[in-house]
């Protein structure tokens, strides 16, 4: 199978956004009147990103996935895609689960793909993904203010602690394993919530190198500080109700540090916080309020006594 056969079995699909399609040297966009473009690119590389035994379906769906969670925290509404797509062998297997998985959500979000490149190379995915928001509405990194209610969406830790279990570090149940490994490889990106927390958020980011780590973006393009309730922090869906017992250093190590949530983190007044209730059921999302934004720089990190934590958590970084 060649590349432009292989193009046209698994990825050519018919597009309503675009007058092109895929095809042509360039996909045409043009956002609604009043609305501007947002833009994300990730790319997603065998054996930093994902594991080679991940399931090809889950795999689609996670690499479209960490691209909607981008616009999520944009309060962006998902029109397009592109996708390269380097692989070191034509599998045609691998091939149909993968796009199955990525047509599943893109039809979820109607999200369209609009282009594109293939190529033979180790296995590596990049999407750029195309939104669009109210001009002048986009939630951003540096509109969190003094005062500002802290608070995240869903459940943290779960893809780390599946993580964990992958290398050996931790004996997981069966079950437990199962819940955990399907929030690492099939995240759920957080469209709806982000969409409803226009006007009323003041800032925000998606999870995807931990809670603490991506949390301190906003911080510094917003100039300001932070009080962080590691009690309030809501973690691992996977063992709730399950009985798992975990070393409290090992928890807050995973729920504040873990990576690979791909919940969002937002700020919004501490006087709309019915506001923000309302928003989150609408979306049907739960979100968790963790702290507050302070004048003085600096993220404290609080016991459930108020006390400091004494131990520093780091965000994952591609380089260190």
């Amino acid at each position: 199978m060649g590349e432009f056969d292989l193009i046209a079995r698994y990825f050519d699909r018919p597009v309503r956004r675009s007058p092109l399609g895929i095809g042509d040297d360039c996909a045409l966009l043009q956002p609604a009147a009043g609305m501007q473009l947002a833009v994300t690119s990730d790319m997603l590389v065998e054996g930093r990103h994902f594991l080679s035994t991940v399931d090809p379906r889950r795999l689609g769906h996670k690499a479209l996935a960490v691209n909607l969670s981008d616009l999520a925290a944009c309060g962006a509404r998902p029109l397009a895609f592109t996708l390269s797509l380097a692989l070191p062998a034509v599998d045609q297997a691998w091939l149909a689960g993968f796009a199955q998985g990525l047509f599943a959500l893109a039809g979820e979000h109607g999200c369209e793909l609009v282009g594109g490149d293939t190529t033979r190379g180790p296995l590596c995915i990049n999407i750029t993904a195309f939104g669009e928001v109210p001009a002048g509405r986009a939630l951003l990194r540096s509109g969190a203010r003094p005062g500002d209610d802290l608070w995240v969406s869903g459940t943290l830790g779960d893809a780390r602690l599946a993580l964990e279990a992958f290398r050996g570090t931790i004996a997981l149940p069966q079950a437990i394993f199962e819940a955990a490994r399907l929030r690492m490889e099939q995240p759920q990106p957080r469209v709806a919530l982000g969409q409803a927390l226009l006007g009323i958020a003041t800032s925000a980011i998606d999870i995807s190198d931990g809670l603490l780590g991506d949390l301190g973006h906003i911080l510094r393009r917003s100039g300001v500080g932070a009080s962080v309730q590691a009690a309030c922090a809501p973690g691992l869906l996977a063992a709730t109700g399950a009985g798992l017992q975990l070393d409290e250093t090992l928890l807050q190590e995973l729920v504040l540090a873990g990576g690979d949530d791909y919940e969002l983190a937002f700020t919004a007044p501490a006087a709309q916080r019915d506001d923000v209730t309302a928003a989150a059921a609408r979306a049907g999302t739960a979100v968790t309020c963790i702290g507050s934004i302070a004048a003085t720089p600096g993220l404290r990190v609080l016991d459930a006594a108020g006390l400091p934590l004494p131990r520093q958590f780091a965000g994952f970084d591609h380089f260190r």
